[in-house]
């Protein structure tokens, strides 16, 4: 990066910024901010589970690239302790929180369930240039509308999920390797609230197999995503879809009569790729 870092405070494994985690800069981090506070985390590996409370506002975290900047977990739902939501690497309840240049991810690995590697409940909540990698339930959009550009996320069942209103552009969505016997579904928006409309929209991005994914593509399937919620809504648009998705396109939750097939919204506009196709894509009412 050349990118010149104008920083509040310094995050650095080798004790050469202010603090050693970024767990102690947010605690440090002023309440209530009107201003934007950034910090800046140095390269390195960063094995902390760290949540951004509702009273941290405007906080901005720019790491030393996706590549270099990591910060890491392995919590999961598997053995019940634990809900989907508190399994989260980063947790962001604050509004106009910003990421840029880090990784966040959860190593819980396929065969645990729900593993969070990202859950973002505050609004106007902006991602650039991060990767996000995880397994089951990576990336949850929790509420609020959200931004994702230039950034990279991996997983396996419903890895982007959830109810928030959020806009992926430019982003390269890759499915990878799931538990035995599963398939992959790029998204599960939970939209229930016909007051309060949500979607997830893809626009300009590129859906292709993960490496450890691309000699399986044949014997894995994997879709668009399914409906989580009965208002379901998601748009791929000038996108590219590779040949790894399912020339049905879509998956239903339950079974192929839930009422929410009627209820749903899955639009395709303009996409290119083998994958593209919409000839064969599932007939539901919706």
């Amino acid at each position: 990066m050349n990118d010149v870092i104008y920083a509040d405070s310094v995050v650095s494994k080798d004790g050469t910024g202010n603090f050693t985690t970024l767990k102690k800069a947010v605690a440090a981090a002023p309440d209530n901010s009107k201003q934007r506070f950034v910090i800046f985390m140095k390269k390195g590996i960063y094995d902390e589970v760290v949540n951004i409370e509702e009273k941290k506002t405007n906080l901005t975290i720019i790491g030393e690239g996706s590549d270099s900047t990591i910060l890491t977990g392995s919590l999961n739902a598997k053995d019940g302790t634990l809900t989907t939501f508190h399994t989260a690497t980063l947790g962001v309840d604050g509004v106009g929180f910003m990421a840029q240049d880090i990784c966040i991810r959860n190593t819980a690995g396929p065969e645990n369930g729900q593993a969070v590697a990202l859950r973002v409940s505050g609004d106007m909540a902006v991602f650039y240039r991060c990767r996000i990698d995880g397994y089951q339930d990576t990336l949850y959009p929790y509420l609020g509308r959200q931004f994702y550009r230039d950034c990279l996320i991996t997983g396996t069942v419903d890895f982007i999920c959830g109810k928030a209103f959020a806009v992926f552009q430019h982003c390269d969505i890759e499915p990878r390797k799931p538990k035995e016997g599963q398939a992959n579904m790029m998204t599960a928006q939970s939209g229930d609230d016909q007051e309060h409309r949500s979607a997830f929209a893809f626009h300009k991005c590129n859906i292709r197999a993960s490496p450890d994914l691309a000699p399986l593509r044949g014997t894995v399937k994997t879709y668009l995503g399914r409906p989580w919620g009965v208002l379901s809504t998601v748009v791929v648009m000038l996108s590219f879809i590779d040949d790894l998705i399912d020339p049905a396109g879509w998956f239903h939750w339950e079974d192929d009569k839930e009422p929410r097939l009627s209820t749903l919204f899955y639009g395709e506009y303009e996409n290119n790729g083998p994958g593209a196709d919409t000839t064969k894509r599932v007939k539901w009412p919706g």
